[in-house]
């Protein structure tokens, strides 16, 4: 395949996924979603993805018109059954996964955009009554809103205990009075609601509060090392009344509700970083190849040839450690575990690691983010900002660490 630049004047490059990895462990039905999120993908996100990385977070900048296009290629609708406006996937876990990554290997912000939004915000929702899911789940589907997810506070995110969090929810005769702040809420400064985690009496529950309801504050969007395109800020709640009718699944099962999405979000960040590590490996084979040093290209080296073999094998490991946690998803298991705590640790900590190589391999040209000179950029100095965050949301590594450990010793043992 002859390289190009897309519209950004970022190199697009020889997809070697095709040619190293065969996909014999996923159904066809996901092959074929791979496929056509990949063309999308190509086409839509690649020349946005310089400026959504490069752009300053503000509420103008949230890439709106791109967030439609994927609301009307049907992109929101992978998740979820025909019978809330879904595609009615068999595997539609794996097909949701699948579709993060291919979205990640342009901009980990709108694979991060697109995470929150639907395995967040949508699959709680999933867990709603009937009038939840016609209010929210099915504009949220649409795109004609944006849904956000709030558990994270100022001193609770790895510890979502009734002892360390402080947005509570006081119960009245027709509702709740919710007070508190939640903190680092993904897409809340575009977002038409939040499907919140809150302290209620002794247990905890999970609300959709509209966020421009009396009462509801959003902060502006905080300043990032990477991931820009990524609106995260501070949500304040000072006594908003919340109705009964918008509690998801009943009083008392918010902390149930919330970690089971959050395992699925851990299964699509792995996938994000099985992503950002196909990137870093496309471009980095490729400048691997041209550069020359010394009278040879740099890839006659035998250092970059054994490097880069352990990251294609690494990247096999980390794709097929998402599909089956996804997999088995699919299959009814909630907490697939240890795959998905496997399969988050090793494909960020992989998308991490690979990123340092991938600067190195640029030199100073992967240190910039453009080059005053001609005004060219380089994919890598984006993904070497953007990945460290996956290794930390949605659990931090250590955590996923912890799960492995526990599956192996047994919680009396770890803890």
């Amino acid at each position: 395949m002859n390289n190009r630049a897309d519209a950004s004047g970022t190199t697009l490059v020889t997809r070697y996924q095709d040619s190293l990895y065969h996909d014999l462990m996923t159904p066809e039905e996901i092959l074929a979603i791979r496929q056509e999120v990949r063309r999308f993908a190509d086409e839509h996100v690649a020349p946005a993805a310089y400026a959504i990385g490069h752009t300053e977070e503000a509420v103008a900048a949230f890439p709106r018109d791109l967030f439609a296009k994927m609301a009307k290629a049907g992109l929101f609708r992978i998740p979820f059954a025909a019978k809330v406006g879904g595609r009615g996937l068999q595997y539609p876990a794996t097909a949701t996964a699948v579709m993060i990554e291919e979205l990640a290997y342009h901009s980990n912000s709108v694979a991060a955009i697109v995470d929150v939004h639907c395995i967040l915000a949508g699959n709680a929702l999933k867990h709603g009554s009937d009038s939840i899911k016609q209010r929210y789940l099915t504009p949220l589907l649409s795109g004609e809103m944006i849904g956000s997810f709030a558990t994270t506070e100022p001193d609770a995110s790895t510890d979502l205990s009734v002892e360390a969090m402080r947005t509570v929810a006081t119960r009245t005769n027709d509702g709740y009075v919710v007070n508190g702040r939640k903190r680092y809420i993904t897409n809340s400064p575009v977002a038409n609601f939040v499907v919140l985690l809150c302290i209620d009496g002794e247990r905890m529950t999970e609300l959709v509060v509209e966020l421009d309801c009396p009462g509801v504050r959003v902060g502006e969007p905080d300043k990032k090392l990477g991931n820009h395109g990524q609106l995260t800020a501070d949500i304040y709640f000072d006594n908003v009344k919340v109705p009964f009718e918008n509690v998801v699944g009943q009083p008392g099962q918010g902390l149930k509700i919330a970690l089971q999405t959050l395992t699925y979000g851990r299964v699509g960040i792995a996938a994000s970083g099985a992503g950002m590590a196909q990137a870093l490996f496309d471009h980095s084979a490729e400048r691997l190849k041209t550069r020359r040093v010394f009278g040879k290209a740099i890839a006659q080296f035998q250092h970059w040839q054994f490097k880069m073999a352990e990251r294609a094998t690494e990247i096999e490991n980390a794709r097929n450690l998402y599909l089956k946690a996804a997999l088995r998803m699919d299959e009814g298991h909630a907490f697939p575990e240890p795959e998905a705590a496997m399969a988050k640790w090793y494909g960020t900590n992989l998308a991490g690691e690979f990123a340092r190589d991938a600067v190195q391999i640029f030199g100073g040209y992967g240190f910039m983010r453009e080059l005053a000179a001609d005004g060219s950029h380089y994919r890598v100095e984006e993904i070497y900002r953007d990945c460290k965050i996956a290794e930390i949301y949605e659990g931090a590594n250590e955590i996923q660490k912890l799960v492995i450990a526990r599956g192996i010793f047994g919680k009396e043992i770890t803890g």
